[in-house]
Order: C-alpha cells, then structure tokens, then sequence
C-alpha cells in the first residue's frame, strides 16, 4: 500500500470548475492505476474516472463524461481530477485511489483499489 495525499476540493457555484490533486508519500504512482470516487450524503460511493499507469488509458462515469478530466503528471508523481461545468449533484466527497496491481488497464471497482486518500469536500452551490 501507498499513503495517498489529496488537495484542492472546496466551494464552487454550478458552472464553475475545481481541480483535485492526488500525490502519494514517499513512493511512485507512476505505473499504477489510479481512480477517483466520490459519495454523496446518504448515497453510496460510486466510480468517477480512472487512468491506467502505462498507456494513460482513461475511463470515465457517465455522470461526468465530458465535464470532468483525469490526467496524470508522472514528473511531480500527481494525478489530477479537472472538473468543469460542475452541477450541485456533484457535491460529494470525493477520494482518490491506487491500484496496484494493474498498470495497463482501468477497472471501475473500488475493491480493486488498495490505498486510498483521505477524502476531500466537493461542495457545488446552485
């Protein structure tokens, strides 16, 4: 397992966008999968987006194709969740996650992910 590390996060208004960063302590996420998920209040946590290690192979939820982007930095060992268009249904909290067994494909399964980040508040204001 790896200690990931999430920033960014925060209130927005409906249409404006927020980034998430998600890097992890002392250790390279550079060939692992890593996914986003969130939960909302009183809804379980469901997949957002994932990106493969080798390939950059992106998938994303139907709920945010289009507006939200996941990419990843492997100079500055990051991961990025660049949301647009944001709607208050996406306010949830949001967690980054590292799969550590796969590198090459995307899997939207959270028990999949073996370490996780703390979590961090999407709040989007109508």
């Amino acid at each position: 397992q790896v200690q990931v590390v999430q920033t960014g996060g925060g209130l927005v208004q409906a249409g404006g966008s927020l980034r998430l960063s998600c890097t992890a302590s002392g250790r390279t996420l550079s060939t692992y999968t890593m996914g986003w998920f969130r939960q909302a209040p009183g809804k379980e946590r469901e997949f957002v987006a994932a990106i493969s290690g080798i390939g950059g192979v992106t998938y994303y939820a139907d709920s945010v194709k289009d507006r939200f982007t996941i990419s990843r930095d492997n100079v500055k060992n990051t991961v990025y969740l660049q949301m647009n268009s944001l709607k208050p249904e996406d306010t949830a909290i949001y967690y980054c996650a590292a799969d550590s067994k796969r590198t090459t494909v995307v899997v939207t399964s959270e028990r999949f992910y073996d370490s996780w980040g703390q979590g961090t508040q999407v709040t989007v204001s109508a």
